[in-house]
């Protein structure tokens, strides 16, 4: 925990003069999601998947173009929800862009399955600080992930050009898995080391219950929060521009459509000035 909290310190001194430019007044939520329709909102879509003739020059379906209607708001449980069928890859992303903030949402898995991830757990995800053009060769916009997943909610993973540092040791199978006492390892695509870390502890809810999923963002600093435990944190977020590595730390929010029904509602963000020193102790 000493390891992360001086790396978490150090961090923070550096954004001090960020906390200023933050909109918005700390403490207020704003929610994201009207429960009617997707104002505030944009959806990209892949080509649809075809097993049997599948056609590389076949265009993705693009920007705000959803023939199968894989983004929609519905009445889940009584209350108003953003369901992703999880028919075409894609993702579905905020027009505005957040800096220094607490994002707050729930999410359940549906029971649709789609090809070709029939036989794999279910699997969306949270990316955040997104910036630059849909479509990349990864699909969604350079970013960082909080992984919505069964069985791995919290996971790391870099989209893009991005890198981060982590407290982590390998386990028994060679994969990173994150543990606040361990030494800094970065975390990028294309190296040894590679661009995905395992959350630790799982403190994901069965199937088909609600989830409770938090992400808080200061300065580089990211916090993944499942059901009110930090299962891992990155800090020192930055990405490639031109060969030269900047700050990453702001962007839209996206979620994303990757072959599985799945529920998101009560999204809320606000603005914050410092982490909870409480999280920063778990």
């Amino acid at each position: 925990m000493k390891q992360l909290f001086l790396a978490v310190c150090a961090s923070l001194l550096v954004c001090v003069s960020a906390v200023a430019q933050s909109s918005g007044k700390p403490g207020n939520w704003q929610s994201l999601f009207n429960g009617k329709n997707f104002s505030g909102w944009e959806t990209y879509l892949d080509k649809p998947y075809a097993k049997d003739s599948p056609d590389r020059k076949t265009p993705p379906l693009g920007l705000n173009n959803d023939p199968n209607h894989v983004f929609s708001a519905v009445t889940v449980d009584g209350k108003p929800a953003l369901r992703i069928s999880g028919e075409t890859f894609g993702g579905i992303n905020t027009l505005a862009e957040f800096e220094n903030y607490h994002l707050r949402l729930e999410f359940k898995w549906g029971t649709q399955k789609w090809p070709p991830k029939l036989d794999r757990p279910r699997d969306s995800g949270l990316l955040y600080h997104s910036v630059g053009p849909h479509g990349t060769p990864m699909l969604w916009m350079e970013s960082f992930e909080l992984q919505v997943q069964e069985g791995d909610c919290g996971d790391y993973w870099g989209v893009m050009n991005v890198l981060a540092d982590i407290t982590a040791r390998k386990n028994e199978k060679g994969a990173y898995v994150y543990q606040p006492r361990a030494d800094l390892v970065t975390f990028q695509d294309k190296t040894p080391v590679g661009r995905s870390c395992l959350k630790n502890p799982d403190s994901e809810k069965p199937s088909g219950e609600w989830n409770v999923l938090e992400l808080y963002c200061f300065g580089d600093t990211c916090l993944h929060v499942m059901n009110g435990k930090v299962n891992l944190v990155l800090t020192h977020t930055r990405h490639l521009v031109n060969g030269q590595t900047v700050p990453l730390t702001k962007g839209k929010i996206q979620l994303q459509s990757e072959g599985a029904e799945v529920f998101y509602r009560n999204i809320q963000v606000q603005n914050i000035s410092v982490l909870p020193p409480e999280l920063l102790q778990q």
